[in-house]
């Protein structure tokens, strides 16, 4: 009785899935399936780790901006984030406690604070691209790692139409599934890292809009007590 079962579910199974193109596919094949494998590990990798650090950036900023003067400023420092809001705030502070001396006879305090601002605000901006480039080059480009499965799924099936000098079904079939399977495994890894990537690209935009916003806070409070 099992034994009868197993053989039914083998002859049950399908010949042109995705098991079948593994185990008949040549090298070729399964290094564009390795490949595409690769690209959407990276895309859900990258998308994840993204979002918990935007979600955390997030909530950093919502409480940073419940406090002003020196107040912020301490708690800016205190949430130890080196590249976003701590960077902003130290750079504002540092550039306030530098002016002094010659430089303060040359350049006004509002500029010089505003330039160490504007400079850790960009420097936080380039910080929030990391990553994204990774899924934006997938969502390009892994459409195009299937296609060419798909043109080497075809290949395959002209050359086994070749071979038999005939073109049945039985011989064909085999490639052509392989071909087509190939453009929506590609499909498949494109969408969601296109999606995914303008989903980060908004998400990042408010994270940045709220560095802003606490770097203008920043910028206020240095000016009306300089920090020494």
């Amino acid at each position: 009785m099992a034994v009868s079962a197993v053989a039914s579910a083998a002859e049950g199974a399908n010949p042109y899935g995705i098991d079948a193109l593994w185990n008949q596919g040549d090298v070729v094949a399964r290094t564009v399936l390795i490949i595409l494998l690769i690209m959407s590990a990276s895309t859900w990798y990258v998308g994840i780790v993204k979002l918990l650090e935007q979600r955390r950036l997030l909530k950093h900023g919502r409480n940073l901006l419940e406090s002003t003067g020196v107040e912020l400023q301490q708690k800016a420092v205190a949430e130890n984030d080196d590249v976003l809001f701590t960077a902003v705030a130290v750079a504002g502070i540092e550039a306030a406690k530098e002016h002094k001396g010659e430089l303060a006879q040359r350049v006004d305090l509002n500029t010089w604070v505003a330039m160490a601002i504007s400079d850790a605000v960009d420097s936080a901006g380039h910080h929030m691209q990391s990553g994204l480039s990774v899924v934006a080059t997938i969502g390009s480009t892994a459409p195009f790692v299937g296609l060419f499965g798909t043109v080497w799924g075809i290949y395959h099936a002209l050359t086994a139409i070749g071979i038999a000098g005939q073109a049945s079904i039985d011989k064909v079939a085999g490639p052509v599934g392989e071909a087509l399977i190939m453009t929506a495994i590609g499909l498949a890894v494109a969408v969601p890292a296109v999606l995914g990537y303008n989903w980060l690209v908004r998400r990042n935009k408010l994270v940045l809009d709220m560095v802003r916003v606490v770097a203008g806070r920043l910028h206020a409070g240095l000016l009306a007590s300089p920090a020494k």
